[in-house]
């Protein structure tokens, strides 16, 4: 029986993703503007105020980045599961692509970066330009509408996923200093009742998001980055083969808006409170700013779109429907968006606050630059 498509979710998420990109950009923009005057202070205070009980007491911030952010990505997920069974990636050939781009766009940074810091105390930090912050990059090809295929930013999420879920793997690895596998075992139980309760086919929403709830606690609880147990749990929501509405079609069009219009913002308000220092503009040229800002913004360029090149020349993937090799270019410097997950590992690579801050800047600036070259040169490319 042929398969048939419900774009009705996926619509929906990229159409109020064009004016969630730009209230993110306003909220990026407020952040930077309290973190440089006096409200800096209240600000940090307001954010470090803790909200909970027990085992479950955290500060606002941490309730943003972990809590918020894994809806967030049980969104991502869910869209990437859809189009991995139904849509563009449904094939092994075009699913291939985006995980093979997402690779090179994660080893031709941290080389890059390795080559200028090779002996140096901020050596440590070659993970930094490896991450693609989804929320940014997915904002950004979000407000260029009409002007890319469809396909190009199915492949953008599939891609910023891989790369993202990646990052999360190199943090367990080399940036974790303990990881609690009793916990990790709690979350691998719950995984596999989720996944039984698919199989026996239980469609009620609610017996899924119950558990997905411990799912992330104990997934936060292991050491590892909680917001991986929004992409597991999306994995686990049943869908259909039909044009009826699925469970898992229903929770995108829960999901959405607030997603796009609340949590997205509220996120960007909370994690781009950079304040300027002199200091910072010397550390742009310095070996950890420049392995930031040349790993995010050509590594990333070259990696995805090499890769990318490599993978279809070799014939074990396709280019996305409608999409050209200039497209792939322009998609590959979005990728240089590393900003979350660069500055999450910015934290943890360096003790020295002078070190963050430059790191941060370094970030800060290859994203914008990666945002700003990539956004311009799509909207000058034409559809295939």
């Amino acid at each position: 029986m042929e398969k048939l498509i419900n774009f009705q979710a996926f619509q929906r998420f990229f159409r109020s993703g064009q004016v969630g990109g730009y209230l993110l950009l306003i909220c990026v923009a407020i952040s930077l503007l309290l973190a440089n005057t006096a409200s800096k202070e209240n600000l940090e205070s307001f954010l470090a105020t803790t909200i909970g009980f027990g085992a479950v007491n955290y500060s606002i911030l941490a309730w943003i980045n972990d809590a918020l952010m894994a809806i967030f990505f049980l969104l991502v997920g869910l869209e990437i599961k859809r189009e991995l069974l139904e849509g563009e990636l449904s094939s092994v050939k075009s699913a291939a692509l985006p995980v093979i781009a997402a690779l090179g766009g994660m080893l031709v940074p941290a080389l890059i970066y390795t080559i200028f810091n090779t002996g140096t105390e901020t050596a440590g930090g070659w993970g930094i330009p490896m991450a693609t912050d989804i929320a940014f990059a997915l904002a950004i090809i979000a407000m260029l509408g009409k002007s890319v295929p469809a396909s190009l930013k199915i492949f953008l999420a599939a891609l910023a996923i891989v790369d993202d879920l990646g990052a999360i793997l190199v943090i367990a690895i080399f940036y974790t200093n303990q990881i609690h596998f009793e916990y990790l075992a709690m979350a691998g139980g719950v995984l596999i009742l989720l996944s039984l309760m698919n199989y026996f086919g239980v469609k009620n929403l609610f017996f899924y998001l119950i558990p997905g709830i411990f799912l992330w606690y104990f997934i936060h609880h292991s050491g590892i980055h909680a917001t991986i147990a929004g992409v597991l749990l999306a994995f686990t929501i049943p869908t259909n083969e039909t044009d009826n509405e699925s469970p898992l079609e229903k929770l995108e069009h829960a999901l959405t808006v607030p997603v796009n219009y609340l949590i997205m913002p509220i996120f960007a308000l909370a994690n781009t409170n950079i304040t300027f220092r002199k200091e910072m503009l010397t550390g742009l040229v310095s070996p950890l700013g420049l392995g930031i800002i040349v790993g995010l913004f050509i590594g990333k360029t070259i990696g995805v779109t090499f890769f990318s090149w490599l993978a279809v020349k070799l014939k074990w993937a396709g280019l996305p429907t409608g999409a050209g090799w200039k497209h792939l270019l322009g998609l590959g410097m979005l990728a240089g968006i590393g900003f979350t997950m660069s500055i999450f590992i910015a934290l943890l690579s360096f003790s020295n606050a002078l070190q963050v801050s430059e790191a941060k800047f370094a970030i800060l600036t290859a994203s914008v630059l990666s945002g700003v070259v990539g956004f311009v040169f799509l909207k000058s490319v034409k559809k295939v």
